[in-house]
């Protein structure tokens, strides 16, 4: 089973191609081994070099709202005021984990998202930790 790395588009091309090949081999079989080593290799070429950044916090809650029909009455209810609703949506305050853990459990936004550092309204080009 000889098997290179993936450095190039055409090897990535090639290693897809090969993945699709082997998908369905028997579990336990060469085949499957084979497939199991080139997934990872892919896998490893891609977060390289097809990395995509995450949404913003604060972006991805107000799309969340909008997607779903939410207003920040919504969002006052699930935080448990307005003025913290607000002070949120407007960057004036950061989220406390146990806003992060409502958003993530309740409306499934998730938490590799919410975690993020974000700017706050006052800091000039500093990011907030969330």
């Amino acid at each position: 089973m000889l098997v290179k790395p993936v450095r190039t588009r055409a090897d990535h091309q090639r290693a897809l191609a090969e993945i699709e090949r082997l998908i369905g081999a028997r579990r336990g079989s060469a085949q499957a081994d084979r497939l199991e080593v080139l997934v990872a290799l892919v896998s490893m070429y891609e977060a390289t070099h097809d990395a995509i950044d995450l949404p913003d916090p604060i972006e991805a809650i107000e799309t969340h709202m909008s997607e779903r029909g939410l207003g920040q009455a919504d969002f006052a209810r699930l935080v448990g005021s307005r003025s913290l609703a607000s002070a949120i949506l407007n960057r004036k305050r950061a989220m406390s984990l146990a806003v992060i853990r409502k958003l993530a459990s309740e409306w499934d936004i998730p938490t590799d998202i919410l975690v993020q550092p974000y700017r706050l309204d006052g800091e000039r080009g500093r990011r907030a930790a969330a």
